[in-house]
């Protein structure tokens, strides 16, 4: 806020609000209050409308590790937990990282807050110390690692005594029993059952009934949990109850055991493999610096730890080291490879005045760097901030699996007790029903009136089985295990996803705009052309004589080519335009001495306007001289040639008459060429927006294989937001691809923005994709890349939908046995994380392929 009107600003538009009462903005405090009613306007729409009209609300973000969840439902717990604390912007909890994503007004809540938020629902928060990142990455890479050996107990301790009770089951069904006595040192063999059967279902059950509650008690909500308590205990009560002769039927203690076992064992697999998941952003992490070598202004070199280093300050950088920070190189020159941030195999060149990213490594000379960014502003860090928070935003697609998760639970127990009551009532007609399904018998035989067990015990196990077939978890890691993998690709080859939205928005796109100078030229203008014009108007060839006064335009018919030029550098010196600099360091190369005008104006979009010493000078496109009164027409064949040439021509005015015009030309980048036809060959439109002429800017083209139609010239840089949208009216999804900076709004307005060639500023806030590289082609690997995490997703999907609806008939049918239905739940939940990891080694220099090639 810069005055009391912009307080005014505030407090008027939180006041028009459905749900806020009072507000007020304090332009001395630079605080504001509201009261409102969260039932009819949340804290993120309050934050939104203040970003809105043109301010920003303090907010923080905090990552924090949660353990204990077990599926997609816990994650919802956890989120619907933290948004419902006061101060809580908004919260997005990430089942498949155990993570979750907080935005929050440090004036109204705290992190310890936050933690017992997590805590009153039931979980487990990993309570870090401090704030510094290393610590808390490495207290969740603790709590991560705790997981993993906690299910490992578990799965080693239910497995010594569930072996006997594994070769039971074996020898029941496979060797028809009679082998095993019926006692063994005169104790009933049922009894050695029990004893085998309980310590596992007290200690391998006791986290799913501890869950079980904190879920349908605490938080009103069903999850996996809940399931694998209801079946493990229903096998373990029944088999008590027949041990003790409450009831009459079979013993299914080793079914009980093995549930526990099974789904413990698919525990710790998950564990591990969410572990591997992320591996690849942990690994990026450790590649940072430990120290630098710090040079004073006396050459004194001392070597201090990374966290020392203050922005000014000078590194040394010998062969093999790290660049310990971002910065600027001030001495020396040495090839440096910067892979690990952009994907980039070959080193480049780098020397006085290049940037250079924190944590690269220096390859041959030695480099004095001084530090331009340092701790959580460094490229690294960005780049893990960037993913991570990809990460946390699903694509919309994770909707339908939220959806679906929802009700999930409570439906597969609602069709459990169905079935069991079914079949306890008409046991006869199901069973005569299910003889016609081929290859497949009922369990245990069929209840009594197909020749098999009791009624009452057939119904059990059909409400067994048809409770440990469904698999929510399955369902919930579909997406996010597929986005969080898809998200490093890109970060590991240079692209950079706002979040898992984008990353499924970008494979939409059927049109890709892309700005010109910067992003298929390389920006680097040159002068490369000065055509000198008569009194008449009439060029001059060889640039005519020069002023025998040394230099003093006294009059209109003595300028020379070098007078020409040092008029247009004079004007244009005050400019920081890419064509301007060409222009006047092409004079400075002739040897020409360039002052500063007297006056100067940047004509947006035209030109520029300046003073020399009691003349006007224009320097700029056909528009600027007509509306100051200068006719360019004579100009006209000589800015023809140019601009068919590819260069950009200016025209040059002095006194209110036409004098020259100087050409500037802009090399084309080597991979342009090769983005355009990638794109093209993926039946994706090209198109290219430019402030150029249409001349200039239809040379371009046609060199990069755009077609001509496809070209937006003399677009004004206020422009060219409208023209994106425009090319958007005709019902196109168009990707803006432009430098993140003059094309902001451009960029904003697109269905994809991406900005190109940022070099080490990867937070642009315009930009929904930031390409790391200068190179057009990684425009093709960002979609590739959302192509593939989109397909990945939907066979993630196919196979967990299509587990459970293929399954769950079969379990309610009564052509299940439990426990092959306990070992089903737990391998389709690690099919899908194993299927999301395969991806891993999927390279984005080609399109995905399920069974094609992988690299």
């Amino acid at each position: 806020m810069s005055c009391a009107n912009c307080s005014g600003t505030i407090q008027d538009t939180l006041e028009s609000l459905d749900g806020v009462s009072e507000a007020d903005a304090n332009f001395a405090t630079d605080e504001g209050s509201v009261t409102y009613d969260p039932d009819e306007v949340s804290l993120r729409e309050i934050y939104d409308a203040i970003d809105e009209a043109g301010y920003g609300a303090v907010s923080e973000t905090v990552t924090i590790a949660i353990s204990d969840m077990t599926c997609a439902n816990c994650a919802e717990t956890n989120e619907t937990a933290l948004e419902r604390t006061p101060g809580v912007i908004n919260a997005e909890v990430n089942y498949a990282t155990d993570e979750a994503q907080v935005t929050y007004n440090p004036a109204a809540v705290s992190v310890d807050a936050l933690y017992d938020a997590i805590a009153d629902a039931g979980y487990s928060p990993v309570r870090e110390a401090g704030t510094d990142e290393d610590s808390g990455q490495d207290a969740r890479d603790a709590a991560r690692q705790g997981e993993i050996r906690k299910q490992l107990r578990l799965t080693l301790f239910g497995t010594v005594l569930s072996a006997p009770l594994l070769f039971f089951l074996v020898e029941k069904f496979l060797l028809g029993g009679g082998v095993l006595p019926e006692t063994i040192l005169g104790v009933e063999f049922g009894w050695a059952e029990f004893l085998l059967a309980t310590p596992v279902q007290l200690v391998l059950g006791w986290p799913f009934y501890k869950n079980s509650y904190k879920a349908v008690v605490k938080n009103g909500r069903a999850n996996m949990d809940v399931l694998i308590a209801l079946g493990s205990t229903t096998a373990y009560v029944y088999s008590v109850a027949v041990l003790l002769e409450v009831i009459a039927g079979g013993l299914y203690f080793d079914t009980a055991a093995l549930i526990l076992l099974f789904i413990t064992l698919g525990n710790y697999l998950e564990a591990r493999s969410k572990g591997q998941a992320g591996e690849a952003l942990r690994k990026l992490l450790e590649m940072e610096a430990d120290t630098a070598t710090v040079v004073d202004e006396d050459g004194n070199e001392e070597e201090v730890p990374l966290e020392d280093v203050e922005v000014g300050d000078r590194m040394k950088v010998r062969p093999g080291e790290q660049i310990p920070t971002d910065g600027v190189v001030v001495d020396g020159q040495s090839a440096v490879d910067e892979s690990m941030v952009t994907g980039e195999s070959v080193p480049v060149e780098k020397a006085g005045g290049d940037e250079v990213v924190g944590s690269t490594i220096n390859e041959n000379g030695v480099l004095v760097v001084e530090a331009t960014k340092v701790g959580e502003d460094t490229a690294l860090k960005q780049i893990v901030q960037t993913v991570k928070e990809a990460q946390s935003r699903q694509p919309d697609i994770q909707n339908l699996a939220d959806r679906i998760s929802a009700y999930f639970v409570p439906a597969v127990i609602v069709n459990a007790l169905l079935w069991s009551i079914v079949w306890f009532l008409f046991p006869e007609a199901l069973a005569s029903f299910v003889e016609w399904v081929p290859l497949l018998d009922l369990v245990a035989g069929g209840p009594v009136a197909a020749g098999g067990v009791s009624v009452f015990e057939f119904a059990i196990i059909v409400f067994a089985s048809a409770v440990l077939i469904a698999c929510p978890c399955a369902l919930g890691l579909a997406t996010p295990a597929a986005t969080m993998v898809g998200t490093t690709i890109g970060a590991q080859n240079g692209v950079l996803f706002k979040g898992g939205d984008i990353l499924e928005r970008a494979k939409d796109v059927d049109t890709v705009v892309f700005d010109k100078t910067g992003t298929l030229t390389k920006g680097e203008m040159e002068l490369t052309d000065v055509v000198v014009f008569d009194s008449d108007g009439q060029p001059i060839p060889d640039g005519g004589d020069p002023a025998a006064d040394g230099g003093e335009l006294t009059a209109r018919d003595r300028l020379s080519e070098d007078d020409v030029l040092r008029l247009a550098a004079i004007a244009e010196s005050g400019s920081e335009h890419p064509l301007a600099r060409a222009i006047v360091d092409g004079a400075r190369e002739r040897g020409i001495d360039v002052s500063d005008p007297d006056d100067f104006e940047n004509v947006p979009g035209h030109g520029i306007k300046a003073t020399v010493g009691d003349s006007e000078v224009l320097v700029g496109n056909r528009k600027l001289l007509r509306d100051n009164g200068i006719d360019p027409s004579s100009a006209q064949e000589a800015m023809e040639r140019l601009e068919n040439e590819g260069k950009t021509a200016m025209l040059v005015a002095y006194e209110g008459e036409l004098v020259g015009v100087v050409a500037d030309a802009d090399t084309i980048k080597e991979s342009a060429t090769e983005a355009v036809s990638q794109l093209r060959e993926r039946d994706v439109d090209v198109m290219m927006i430019t402030g150029d002429n249409e001349r200039t800017a239809r040379a371009v083209a046609e060199q990069v294989g755009i077609d001509p139609e496809n070209v937006r010239a003399e677009v004004l840089p206020e422009d060219k937001s409208d023209a994106v949208e425009s090319i958007q009216d005709d019902g196109r999804k168009a990707m803006m691809v432009g430098d993140g900076v003059n094309d902001a709004p451009a960029l904003a307005v697109a269905h994809v923005g991406t900005a190109i060639g940022s070099g080490t500023d990867v937070a642009i806030e315009a930009a929904d994709v930031t390409l790391m590289r200068d190179d057009p082609v990684d425009v093709v690997k960002a979609i590739r890349i959302s192509d593939a995490t989109l397909q990945k997703i939907k066979q993630n999907l196919v196979w967990a939908l299509g587990y459970n609806t293929s399954m769950i008939p079969l379990a309610s049918l009564g052509l299940l046995q439990p426990v092959l239905a306990a070992a089903a739940m737990a391998f389709s939940s690690v099919s899908v994380l194993s299927n999301s990891l395969l991806f891993r080694r999927y390279t984005p220099d080609h399109d995905y392929k399920l069974f094609g090639r992988l690299r």
